[in-house]
């Protein structure tokens, strides 16, 4: 605890917010190459396609050069499908226009039309999509019913009306099934998202739980240590005797700070592998009263209510809280006596931590993180911590952790 507990206040930190969701198909899009194999394999199959289908169409026109290049002309725009869908659909089907009103036979040229419009639609660029291939589906229906006495071939007559009933059948099957992709990939992107996110909230709690144990075991062996050094060096000279019991005190707290601090390391080295040692927890609440004794706080311990076995995650939150709470007493606090009650009832613990004050120091601590600290744990099992001055002086800690018995086989 800190200059918040010289305040009697304190408050959890801000969460910050995380960047947009729906980025990655368009980053991905403009990064991808110009798509040469897919394309010249389409050229290719249009190519050949439409003079086996211009076989089986006599009374259309015959494919001459204008016709083969306007063809080519197709996926040659295709190539800027990725990087320009817009252009690449608007070209694709203004060249497919031009292409029926001379007359030419049907076939895989249709083909070309369905793949402008889907890479437009998946690439966010519906409107576009929509205009494109809507202006196309008007122009072949005012060229096959209306205006085709005034273009080639000459003489023919108009379409049959079943033939633009499978026309608009084929125009709204591909504007779905794009949609469709769409949506699909706009929801793949969104869970991948989510999981991106989760991931690092899991590696950010991660961080936040190994640096509270790091606070909670330096902050505590540290002060012991700060205390015993200070009374080996005054009795050095005078009392030796005393001063080697400083020192023992100092070798033991530094021992058990290591190993609670490597215990901490190593499941950053081997993450999901079970700690080599059980946590601490209020079965260690004799070893916590003793290290304070030997810093020259006495520590009285009460207990209400008969405490059961609790599960381990309220149990370590319970220790650390007495841990820092009595450590903030010895580095901040005048009094040399605390007081801590700990009672269980209708499975919730509750814990108090009093001393007498005053508190020491202009700052009475530093930047927060004890009190933070606590607040962590406490809010991470639902519980709730309150820590402040008492009315009569003194300062009080005092957490509500849920904590249900831990069942047992």
């Amino acid at each position: 605890m800190d200059e918040q507990r010289a305040r009697g206040c304190g408050g959890p930190p801000r969460a910050r917010g995380g960047p947009p969701l729906m980025r990655q198909w368009e980053e991905r899009r403009r990064r991808a190459r110009v798509p040469w194999v897919s394309t010249v394999a389409l050229a290719v199959f249009v190519m050949a396609g439409t003079g086996f289908a211009a076989e089986g169409q006599p009374e259309r026109e015959p494919l001459d050069a204008f016709a083969r290049v306007l063809l080519l002309l197709g996926p040659a725009l295709l190539l800027l499908r990725i990087r320009y869908p817009v252009v690449a659909v608007s070209g694709v089907c203004a060249t497919a226009f031009v292409y029926f009103a001379a007359g030419y036979p049907y076939g895989p040229v249709f083909l070309t039309i369905a793949v402008g419009c889907f890479s437009a639609i998946v690439a966010g660029h519906r409107r576009a999509a929509w205009w494109s291939i809507g202006l196309l589906w008007a122009g072949h229906l005012l060229i096959a019913h209306w205006v085709y006495r005034y273009l080639p071939p000459g003489g023919d007559d108009a379409a049959p009306w079943g033939q633009e009933v499978f026309v608009t059948a084929w125009v709204v099957a591909v504007v779905a099934a794009s949609e469709l992709v769409r949506v699909r990939r706009e929801v793949w992107a969104r869970e991948r998202a989510e999981r991106a996110a989760a991931e690092k909230r899991r590696a950010d709690e991660e961080r936040l739980r190994i640096a509270r144990e790091l606070h909670d075991v330096l902050a505590h062996s540290l002060s012991v240590i700060n205390v015993q050094a200070g009374v080996g060096l005054a009795l050095l000279d005078s009392d030796p005797e005393q001063a080697r019991t400083a020192l023992t005190t100092i070798k033991a707290a530094s021992k058990e700070a290591l190993g609670e601090v490597r215990q901490v390391l190593d499941t950053l080295r081997t993450p999901g592998d079970a700690p080599r040692a059980p946590a601490p927890g209020l079965a260690r609440l004799p070893e916590l009263v003793e290290q304070a004794a030997s810093a020259g706080l006495t520590v009285d311990v009460d207990t209400a209510g008969t405490l059961p076995a609790l599960p381990p995650g309220a149990d370590l939150a319970a220790f650390r809280i007495v841990q820092e709470a009595l450590t903030n007493v010895v580095r901040h606090s005048g009094s040399r006596t605390a007081r801590v009650r700990i009672a269980y009832a209708a499975g919730r613990l509750d814990l108090r931590i009093d001393d007498d004050g005053p508190a020491t120091g202009s700052d009475a601590g530093g930047s927060g993180n004890g009190l933070a600290g606590m607040r962590e744990r406490a809010a991470a099992l639902g519980g709730t911590i309150e820590a402040g001055p008492r009315p009569d002086g003194g300062f009080r800690v005092r957490a509500e952790l849920p904590a249900q018995p831990k069942e047992t086989t």
